[in-house]
């Protein structure tokens, strides 16, 4: 292919350069000033609104994440409260929960990672109906039914779709899916909101991570039998097969695993697929890997391909499109344009016109690092306009901040065996928290996170995407005006806002967004000051929506937690509550909050039982409780013991063993508390440690080798 085409181009297009802008956007786009509102023209009547329902993830067709109920305003969310609150599971905290609800005739409808689907009474949080689906032991990202035709769509770990009855809960049919010979290392599995259109339900599914082979399904709404799959990954004689060396599209991942924006004027189905496979290692899949990392235009009732769009050529960070597409009508140039606009880890906007894919804005491709090793692509499409992160490298003035010893590198540098810390990182920047478009301001709200990642090519014990253990984290929500595609406003956050935690708008002026700490607040959505906040009782990483029963607006969110970024360190739970004005239901208890570090979650070890002692370069091995017989020089818990707790007053030793064969070392970052500087084999320092306190150390030769000491 050439190695122009890989970019946009309709299905009909013949090979050869294609234009990275569209005519009106070869001038300067004119939209109202930056930080002045200016209401969206109106949209189009097919896609749906929410409003006294919220009858999809996404709220339409077009994933606006928009309300037009306007009762619980700027003037009156002060008198906001619980209206009920039920726990789903029975109070558990096992699992994190990433479902979002979708309301319909008064009635919620929600599912949980233990596999199960509910129906709640919108007014009392009775539960109507609870119907087990798939396995418990087969887990799998639960985020949301469809709803069509009297049925309830999902999906189960067990990589089964299900329609049930929605009045009843009962099974009206079942499908297995990725049964289908696919030449993938793994089936994957399904994920994604299942999303329901003109008689079809589309599916999608994950498995980047483990080399399975990515595709997107459309079922047949009343019988489940498979109507289209659309391989993204394409095999021989499919459009884009030869963007892949050998066999490696066989496990090339690029699963869809957000929902699709769908635009009915157009019938056409919008779908973003996920990062290749292997996940930092290019070295055996020359070229730009078709259709990883990419937004594809497909036919909704065929499934055929009328045109892509391509973010990230030949990905090697897990720069993944993993925020669900939303379509927007926009007046840029005194005209009105339809433009879809997704996003990915790398914290920058592509809008598109939605009937040919071309950039509104423009796009620039930019040469980028290179190294022969990894076949990197020569150059990466920036769009004009601005990223809504601050920044796209690690920074000292933010949770960006590098851990030391580490080589570090702008967004797009690669590497190969030397772990390096990039930012954006392997959760982004955006991620999967839904963005939302208001019709008031015309922007779009985005949550994003400033987490970095070391990346390496995977190989010879090395982790593909580890975060440093001690590195700060945290994040901040922006508005984006997409008639520049620039940033009005950001309001940093202590926490990471791009995983789960999505954006609500309401025709009240108002955005909702939940926290992992557990806080959903309400912001103006003009100025992103905070109005109002209320504690879930766990992490608020699901997106809030909004509903009306007997001329009440109500707001629900299901609060459970979400693993990513460190896992049960985020408040876990099973919580979903409703809101309304003069609501009477109190508050759910503060729970722990999430650490703003990226914890060592090894369980410490008393400084009696080391004898005061960290070995450098070694595993602690639990079963002796002793050092480990082998040096390691790239886990990332190769100081022996990991964690150690010792008194104030304490004098450790830092041992480099004899019999190791590289230098190692013990440095404390970011207090400056000791430094032993490089050690040869045998040699060892000593520190006293005087401060009660946290300090996390690393080794300057083997950097990612990280320690703590506890002083209490």
């Amino acid at each position: 292919m050439d190695r122009r085409q890989f970019l946009t181009t309709s299905a009909a297009a013949t090979a050869g350069t294609v234009a990275l802008a569209s005519a009106t956007s070869a001038r300067a786009a004119t939209a109202a000033p930056s930080g002045t509102t200016r209401p969206a023209p109106a949209q189009p009547a097919s896609m749906g609104v929410a409003g006294k329902d919220f009858p999809k993830v996404g709220g339409d067709l077009g994933n606006k994440n928009y309300s037009t109920l306007g009762q619980i305003n700027r003037g009156t969310v002060r008198r906001l409260g619980g209206a009920w609150h039920t726990q789903l599971e029975g109070g558990s905290t096992a699992q994190y929960q990433e479902c979002t609800v979708v309301a319909q005739d008064g009635v919620l409808y929600v599912q949980t990672t233990q596999q199960n689907v509910f129906a709640v009474n919108g007014k009392t949080g009775e539960v109507i109906w609870k119907t087990a689906i798939g396995s418990p032991r087969a887990t799998t990202d639960m985020r949301g039914v469809g709803l069509g035709q009297g049925l309830v769509f999902s999906t189960s770990g067990a990589n089964i779709a299900y329609a049930l009855d929605q009045r009843t809960g009962a099974i009206v049919w079942q499908t297995p899916l990725l049964n289908e010979p696919q030449h993938g290392l793994s089936p994957g599995v399904l994920a994604a909101a299942a999303t329901y259109f003109d008689g079809l339900v589309y599916i999608g599914m994950n498995g980047s991570v483990s080399g399975a082979r990515g595709h997107a399904y459309a079922l047949d709404a009343a019988t489940g039998a498979i109507v289209w799959t659309f391989w993204s990954c394409p095999g021989p004689g499919e459009f884009g097969h030869d963007t892949w060396a050998g066999t490696s599209w066989e496990s090339g991942g690029a699963v869809p695993w957000v929902h699709p924006a769908i635009d009915p004027d157009l019938g056409t189905v919008y779908w973003a697929f996920g990062n290749p496979y292997p996940r930092t290692d290019g070295s055996t899949r020359e070229g730009t890997n078709l259709f990883a990392n990419s937004l594809v235009a497909l036919d909704a009732k065929t499934g055929t391909r009328r045109w892509h769009f391509q973010s990230v050529h030949h990905d090697l960070w897990d720069c993944d499109n993993v925020m669900a597409p939303v379509l927007a009508d926009l007046e840029i140039d005194d005209k009105v344009r339809k433009v879809v606009v997704y996003g990915s880890k790398a914290g920058m906007f592509y809008i598109l016109d939605r009937a040919t894919g071309d950039p509104v804005q423009g796009v620039n491709e930019r040469p980028v690092p290179q190294d022969s090793r990894q076949l990197t692509w020569p150059t990466q499409p920036f769009p004009r306009g601005e990223p809504f992160v601050p920044e796209q490298y690690p920074s000292a003035n933010d949770a960006t901040r590098p851990v030391p010893f580490y080589p570090t590198g702008p967004i797009f540098t690669p590497t190969w065996d030397r772990p390096t810390i990039i930012f954006p990182g392997a959760v982004g920047g955006g991620n999967w928290a839904y963005d939302s478009f208001s019709l008031d301001t015309g922007y779009v709200y985005v949550g994003y996170s400033l987490i970095d990642t070391a990346y390496s090519n995977g190989q010879n014990g090395l982790s593909e995407t580890p975060r440093p253990y001690g590195e700060y984290m945290a994040g901040g929500l922006a508005a984006m005006d997409p008639r520049t595609n620039t940033v009005v406003w950001r309001k940093p956050s202590k926490w990471w806002l791009s995983l789960g935690t999505g954006v609500l708008s309401t025709a009240g002026r108002l955005l909702f967004q939940g926290r992992p700490d557990g806080t959903l607040a309400a912001m103006d959505d003009a100025t992103g000051e905070e109005l109002w906040t209320w504690q879930c009782g766990a992490g608020a990483n699901t997106c809030p929506i909004s509903y009306e029963i007997d001329g009440e607006q109500y707001i629900a969110i299901l609060a459970g937690g979400e693993w990513e970024p460190i896992g049960p360190a985020t408040p876990y739970g099973d919580n979903l509550w409703a809101f309304k004005l003069g609501g009477t239901v109190a508050q759910a208890a503060t729970p722990a909050p999430p650490p703003t570090r990226n914890p060592i979650t090894a369980t410490p070890v008393t400084g009696a039982t080391a004898k005061n002692t960290v070995t450098l370069g070694r595993i602690w091995d639990t079963a002796t409780g002793s050092p480990g017989s082998t040096e390691s020089t790239t886990a990332q818990n190769a100081m022996a013991p990991q964690a150690l707790t010792v008194a104030a007053g304490t004098t450790v030793t830092f041992i480099n063993p004899a019999d190791n064969a590289h230098s190692h070392g013990a440095v404390s970052f970011f207090d400056h508390e000791f430094d032993s500087g490089t050690l040869a084999a045998g040699k060892s320092y000593t520190h006293t440690f005087r401060t009660p306190g946290e300090h996390y150390y690393n080794d300057p030769a083997f950097p990612q080798n990280t320690g703590l000491i506890i002083v209490q």
